[in-house]
């Protein structure tokens, strides 16, 4: 058996902006994932100069606005993650739930007590609450009037947000996160920092900006919640996508180590050492930026200093491989971070690219790195789920992937990482971040609801969920029985 440290963090992921619904219920206002539009070419469409967050719902769809309506089935969930045995729980806070327009100073008292009543549900069923503060939802009005991130009056806001809910719940939960996946913004500011090219997505000055008013931004969230309790735990949450030079060209192995540092590394680096680090000069130098161009205090840099997050929480889902003579041209479109094809690995139905083995060194280069506690809070398939005709899935390749993560989660903790927990993604099916659909499935729980907005709503546990019933049950993998 690979059995896990005691008290370790079973539990599953998810979103309030795919799943709550609900999205014009209980006073909420509007926030960027509503005006995001359903389908494939979601991504494509936001990527459009005229592209405006105007919601035109005779031209596209918005899966998003009903999610899989947990804000009305939140109790059925949170059961069906009891019973498969959640010690935790990973969700967030619609901010446009709290504060409809973002820039309120009086909060939505409505949101407040769906919140207590979620937090109370998981509490009632012995499950720690694990809270992301922001999570790819910030407040339509916030992108629309004041251009997202790039603009310092939202480090205010979101810490008039955070104080709200941390003094409302820090009693309760002990675990938070500041941003979802804040280094993402390298690659698409959109969801991470309400950022379009109409607002300035396409200049790299707005995204260095962007992130440093959040970095501001978390830090105050961190001091106010250390100041509410000793021992709350605040996190950062990156995308860490661990990166391979293709071969042993040192163009490449260069090429790698720089790839890590802009990508992996430059976010946690400011949030969890507090400083920034000594190649941002050479990264801001790439896009003929100096630190100088960016709006910057003394203040923000002591803030950042003192107020570093107690743990870093990351997803994981693929590797990439990295290079740049030229030589390969089989790129991998699926992997979001772009790179060539690994030969050795293959990939999912989206085109992500499985590599368990790459969970392991992430663990073991964070750790190295860091010295930190680890999360691991999103790890996951998205997958073609068929049904039979009582809606059961045999899920063997979801069940097969999970394995074989654990199985380098254990593998780490052998090599004396200190690992938290696990929360995989969409542990119930919710709507697809990077694809706006419900037919790119996760779950252990498997949900009636199609692409178009068609289905009861009905929920019903797959075959991965007995399975990983039995992992939480055994804290590790159990043998198999010969």
């Amino acid at each position: 058996m690979s059995e896990f440290p005691e008290g370790f963090l079973w539990g599953g992921a998810t979103a309030a902006n795919q799943l709550e619904g609900g999205y014009q219920e209980g006073g909420r206002g509007l926030s960027i994932a509503d005006a995001l539009p359903g389908g494939k070419d979601r991504f494509k469409i936001v990527s459009q100069p005229d592209f405006d967050w105007t919601i035109d719902t005779d031209k596209y769809t918005y899966p998003n606005h009903e999610g899989i309506d947990f804000y009305h089935h939140y109790k059925e969930d949170i059961a069906l993650f009891a019973e498969m045995g959640f010690k935790c729980y990973r969700f967030s806070i619609a901010w446009s739930r709290i504060f409809p327009n973002g820039d309120e100073t009086q909060p939505n008292e409505a949101g407040l007590k769906f919140y207590d009543d979620v937090i109370d549900e998981c509490l009632a069923n012995n499950i720690e609450p694990v809270i992301t503060i922001s999570h790819y939802e910030l407040p339509l009005n916030l992108a629309k009037r004041y251009g997202g991130w790039k603009n310092r009056y939202l480090i205010e806001f979101y810490e008039t947000f955070a104080r709200t809910i941390l003094t409302r719940y820090a009693s309760k939960v002990k675990y938070w996160m500041t941003f979802n996946e804040i280094n993402s913004a390298a690659h698409f500011p959109v969801m991470g920092q309400g950022l379009v090219p109409s607002t300035g997505a396409n200049d790299k000055k707005n995204v260095f900006q962007a992130w440093h008013n959040q970095f501001v931004a978390s830090a105050k969230a961190v001091k106010i919640a250390h100041e509410l309790r000793d021992d709350i735990q605040v996190g950062c949450m990156i995308l860490y996508a661990t990166s391979y030079a293709y071969d042993s060209n040192p163009v490449n192995q260069l090429a790698n180590l720089q790839h890590n540092q802009d990508f992996n590394f430059f976010c946690a680096d400011v949030q969890v050492r507090g400083a920034y680090p000594t190649y941002t000069k050479r990264l801001l130098a790439e896009y003929n930026l100096t630190f100088d161009d960016l709006e910057t205090t003394d203040g923000d840099l002591a803030l950042l200093q003192q107020y570093p997050v107690d743990y870093i929480g990351f997803s994981y889902y693929m590797s990439s491989a990295v290079e740049t003579t030229g030589s390969v041209t089989d790129t991998v479109a699926g992997n979001l971070m772009g790179g060539v094809k690994n030969p050795f690995l293959k990939a999912s139905d989206w085109g992500w690219q499985i590599d368990p083995t790459g969970l392991r060194i992430a663990l073991n280069e964070l750790y190295d790195r860091y010295q930190k506690p680890l999360f691991v809070v999103e790890n996951g398939l998205g997958a073609i789920d068929k049904p039979d005709k009582n809606f059961y899935v045999e899920d063997d390749y979801r069940i097969d992937y999970l394995k074989q993560h654990i199985e380098a989660m254990a593998g780490a903790i052998d090599d004396g990482v200190d690992l938290m927990g696990y929360t995989p993604w969409g542990c119930i099916d919710l709507v697809s971040a990077s694809t706006g659909e419900m037919s790119k499935r996760y779950g252990f729980i498997y949900v009636d609801l199609d692409d178009q907005g068609h289905g009861t709503l009905a929920r019903y546990p797959k075959k991965s969920f007995y399975w990983y019933q039995d992992v939480i049950k055994h804290n590790g993998l159990a043998e198999k029985s010969e």
